[in-house]
């Protein structure tokens, strides 16, 4: 299905790997020039190169910037003063014991997870509603939703995702311009990868029949028992940017694998 957003511009933040990556990818193959981000140099020109390779009707670039830091931010507006989409995929993630959160954790991931997100909403939504076109897509979690209790500090950024989007949708209405949240479940992203070639180093046994014993063990809520590819989100996350999907308007998406146990 052709997806309506040839010589669409995307920034992508935290597009070197895992799902900000998966996304670039769909949508350059929807033939999106795609805007590569991360802060490591390197990893940006290579995943830049590799989109260019793969999809050489598209014209990917360098977005090298740690969006943390305002100076950096601004740099970054200064090279690329508008774009058609915005995908806030970056973010971090680590099992934490709620008694070992002191301020300053909690401050990072607020900046990290919520506060760049924000501020790169906050530059591109206005020229996106003077141009009357374009669309913003935050990343969260099912554990925005339903938190585990491992990760308080990573769900409770995931919620205020949530909430974010929903205020910005509230802006945009009349117009063509869409702001939503997709939150994925499990996902198969490299970490997770190697965690999970670690916890079977039997080499006997195929990723598959690892991934399989670990969900069962770890995962029985999951109707999927698998990861879901980093692909399949970023398929979704294509579609929402298309015109094809300008009904959706500040909605919680979820590609859970039937994580959440609820209807709603």
């Amino acid at each position: 299905m052709d997806m309506g957003l040839k010589e669409k511009t995307a920034l992508v933040t935290g597009s070197t790997k895992g799902i900000g990556k998966a996304i670039a990818m769909e949508l350059a193959q929807e033939g999106v020039h795609v805007l590569i981000n991360g802060r490591n140099d390197e990893e940006v020109e290579h995943t830049v190169r590799e989109i260019k390779t793969t999809f050489p009707d598209t014209s990917p670039q360098k977005a090298t910037a740690d969006l943390v830091d305002q100076a950096q931010r601004q740099f970054l507006f200064e090279k690329f003063p508008e774009v058609d989409i915005l995908i806030n995929s970056m973010g971090i993630y680590e099992i934490m014991k709620y008694e070992e959160l002191n301020d300053e954790v909690w401050e990072r991931y607020f900046r990290i997870n919520v506060l760049a997100a924000n501020g790169l909403s906050q530059f591109y939504l206005p020229k996106m509603m003077k141009n009357n076109d374009g669309r913003i897509i935050f990343i969260a979690s099912e554990e925005a939703l339903m938190p585990s209790g491992q990760m308080p500090q990573y769900c409770m950024t995931k919620s205020m995702l949530l909430s974010l989007s929903k205020s910005l949708s509230k802006l945009t209405a009349g117009t063509d311009v869409t702001i939503n949240t997709i939150l994925p479940g499990p996902t198969l992203s490299e970490n997770v990868r190697e965690i999970i070639e670690g916890i079977y180093p039997d080499e006997t046994l195929t990723f598959e029949e690892k991934e399989k014993d670990f969900m069962i063990k770890n995962l029985p809520q999951s109707e999927l028992q698998r990861f879901i590819k980093p692909s399949e989100i970023g398929r979704l996350a294509a579609f929402v940017c298309s015109p094809y999907a300008s009904a959706f308007r500040g909605s919680p998406i979820r590609m859970d694998g039937g994580m959440v146990p609820t209807i709603f």
